[in-house]
This record gives C-alpha cells, structure tokens and sequence, in this order.
C-alpha cells in the first residue's frame, strides 16, 4: 500500500491559518505578542540573508532565527549535502556500529579547536550546556558551577541554573547548585573557588543578553584561577561560535585562552537540522566514559544523526572554502564602525559595541528636555520600550527584521547571517538613521506606537 503526502498542497489549503493554530494548539502568547507590535508577517520564502512576502517584497534579515541561520537561509552547498544524504539511504542511528560522519565532522570541528581532543553531539545549545554541566561535575567530583551575572546557557533545567536571568529562573526551583559572580570580576571568582566545591565556572566571551564582552585578560586569568583550584573553564560559543564574532571562536581573541570545555550549536546546523557539540579535553571524556559499564552514561537519542553530520560538515566546508570568518571580520567592522559614527548626532543613542557580526546598539537618557520627557515617560511604563520603538519601524517602514537584546534593556542586538555584504550594511544604517531622525525629530507614527506600548506594559502588571 502506498501512502501519498503532498507537504505543498498541505500548506496551499492550510497556511494561511498559521496564527490561528499557533493560538489554538503552541503557545498562544507569541502570536498574541506579535499582533501586539505587528511582526505579524507572512513570509512565503527565503534566500540568503533576505525573507520574501507574496508580493514578492525583500525583508532584510538581521536576527538570523536568533544565530542560527549563520549561513543564510538554503545556501545551495548544505541544501545538496542534506539531499545527498538523504538519497545515500544511510543505516542510520542503528546505536550499536560506528559511521563514519560523526567522526569527519568531529575531526573537522577540533581542526578549529587544536587544544581539544574529543567531541560529544547532541541536538541543541541546552543540550550542549547540559553535557558540559555534566562532564565537568564527574570529572572535577565537585557539585558547583558558577556563571556570569546576565548570562544565557539555554532553558533546560541543567543550563538554566546558570542562567542569570530571574525572569526566566522564577518558578522552576529547585535547579542546581549554582552562583552568579559579575563578568570580569576575579576577586568573587577567587572568593568562591576558595570554598572548594566549585567544578567549573561557564561563560559566554561575549553575553548574547546586551552584548557584553569580557574585559580584556579575564577569561585567561580566570582559567588560571579555576586550575589553580582544580576547576575547570567552560566557554559557551553556542551563539558567539563559527566565526560570528571575526574569528573561528570568541575566546580566540585572546592569547593564552584554552578552555577545557566549549560548546557550539546553531550555526552548525546550516539551519537545517538541529545540533549541538561539545568538545573537550582528553581526560575529561576519559573520566566521564571509563570502562565499557559507563559507555552509555550520557547519550542522546537523535545525537550524531547523520542529517545533521552532512550539514555540519557542509556549513564546515562552505567556511573554508568561502573564507567567511574574513568576511565577518571586514563587514563586521564597517557595520560598527558606521554606526559609531552615529553617536554624536543622536542624543538618544548612547553607545555600539560588540565584535564581528554581534553588535548591541544601546540607547540611553537624553540631554534635551523634549525628547527627555519622553524617554522618562516610557522608562515609567517598562524599560527597554524605547528599543522596541526602533526594533517595529525597521520593520514595518523599512523592512529590516531585529532584535532587542533581552527584557528590559534598551538594546538592540544585531546577529545577522555571516554572509551579509556592504550592500546590506547600507540598507541597515540608512534605515537606522531615518529611524533615529524620526524619534529626535518627535516623530508621530513612532511616538504613537510608544504610547500603544505604555498601555500593553501597564495593562500587563
């Protein structure tokens, strides 16, 4: 018996109900929230770094599905490699044999990371978080993990004890042993390790919430603090990682940083198929997997599938060969360079930092007593309402998809696909600037929708 599907007439008879079923059957409150400040788009395709609308308008994207789209969206060489894998007919996930691209795209992926011996796949950032929670536990024998204030692992239950965020950590005690120290401060780092307990410190070289680097010699001075006290260093390159931030990993930007565990996700993908990887020291995969008894004691279901093996080594390749961490190291610059130079003429914009293709763009209190008013009024309501102002008419105006780097902050981050041109950065700033003219210059339509937010914040307290 054969059984006929037919995905495209599916979604020629149904698509156009796709906010009506996320409402009824997901999670009705992302629909409701993008109504509210009218995402509430149809996009019918994508290609590279740009979505298409019926109409056959361009919306430049510079989210990139939160990191994960570093590719662009379809790029033709992982779009092969997942049709060729598929047509290989592989005896795939059989759990009891060994295929071959697990270990290419572990080779591939320590060719990057030369100090690191040894890969664990699984499906997502979380996961990855979870599997080094976990390694640096058994192999340290100690229960702690200290984490960064304002930092972002994931939301699982492991990643998100150190998680710095409360608005995601109420409600779900009790997670792991765990303890905030600020970035950059190795006086608490070595207050707490003094304790003994503590197995590893995680942290992201720059924070995805806000878009905060590490002061320069931090993550090297802290490695060699937590080796001193027989702990060890866990970087989080799950958004940062494959070449976003102008070189392969973030904490390559700084001489003598080796961590012990690092974690990649989203932009190996491809955008294709989920995965995540950890990779690590020798003696730490020794420890945790140390006689056959222990050779399933961590695993993961869907881990090593050879869909997102083919896509990981495609997007590998595609790197390589398209030499793209130079190109996020030269757009990225001209990106950041372009809107610093912005800073002087607009009061309410108050700093651009970031490296590569991470960039936060914060606003902040300004000077004049017009426009003063007015950001005090929305700072009243809800801080972080004014970033969201910029974030709806880059969109609905200009077509041009961002982000803000996190609640109640007054940034946004730019993540675009690590393809973007010059011819991009063009379009982005001249719409940025007209945004920024628009607010100094009291803008109606701009003002109008704060107000529409000032009533969804109080309405929501």
């Amino acid at each position: 018996m054969t059984t006929e599907f037919d995905l495209g007439a599916l979604l020629a008879e149904r698509g156009a109900e796709r906010y009506e079923l996320h409402t009824k059957h997901l999670n009705p409150q992302l629909p409701r929230m993008l109504h509210t400040i009218g995402f509430d788009k149809v996009y019918e395709r994508a290609e590279g770094a740009h979505f298409f609308d019926a109409d056959g308008n361009d919306y430049l994207d510079m989210l990139a599905g939160f990191g994960v789209m570093g590719l662009g969206r379809h790029h033709p060489v992982v779009r092969k490699a997942l049709h060729d894998v598929l047509d290989l007919d592989l005896a795939d996930l059989t759990r009891f044999d060994c295929q071959p691209l697990p270990g290419l795209l572990a080779e591939r992926l320590l060719a990057h990371s030369p100090h690191l011996d040894r890969v664990f796949f699984g499906n997502s950032g979380t996961e990855a978080v979870e599997t080094a929670l976990k390694f640096a536990r058994y192999a340290t024998g100690k229960p702690r993990v200290l984490y960064c204030d304002h930092a972002f692992h994931g939301l699982t239950t492991g990643s998100l004890s150190v998680n710095g965020e409360d608005g995601f950590r109420d409600g779900f005690a009790p997670l792991l042993p765990d303890t905030a120290v600020p970035l950059g401060d190795l006086e608490a780092l070595e207050r707490e390790l003094r304790k003994g307990d503590v197995a590893a410190l995680i942290v992201e070289p720059i924070q995805g919430k806000g878009v905060h680097e590490a002061p320069p010699g931090y993550l090297r001075a802290a490695q060699e603090l937590l080796h001193k006290h027989k702990a060890l260093l866990i970087a989080d390159e799950v958004q940062t990682g494959l070449g976003r931030t102008g070189d392969f990993y973030a904490y390559q930007h700084e001489d003598g940083v080796e961590p012990d565990l690092v974690c990649v996700a989203k932009a190996l993908s491809g955008g294709y198929v989920p995965v995540g990887a950890t990779l690590g020291k020798e003696w730490i995969f020794k420890k945790v997997y140390s006689s056959m008894d222990r050779v399933l004691v961590h695993s993961a279901s869907f881990g090593s599938n050879a869909q997102a093996m083919a896509c990981g080594l495609a997007v590998l390749s595609v790197m390589e060969n398209e030499q793209i961490v130079a190109g996020v190291r030269r757009t990225g610059e001209l990106l950041k360079s372009r809107l610093t130079a912005l800073i002087d003429t607009y009061e309410l914009l108050a700093d651009v930092r970031g490296r590569g293709l991470m960039i936060g763009i914060e606003f902040g209190r300004p000077s004049s007593l017009k426009l003063r008013g007015r950001w005090t009024m929305l700072q009243a309501a809800r801080k972080g309402l004014f970033a969201q102002m910029v974030v709806v008419p880059l969109l609905q105006k200009h077509r041009i998809l961002t982000q803000v780097s996190g609640d109640h902050l007054e940034v946004i981050k730019l993540i675009p696909p690590l393809i973007v041109d010059e011819a991009d950065v063009d379009r982005f700033v001249e719409a940025f600037t007209a945004v920024m003219d628009d607010a100094h210059n009291g803008g109606g339509l701009m003002w109008d929708f704060g107000k529409t937010l000032i009533k969804q914040a109080v309405a929501n307290r």
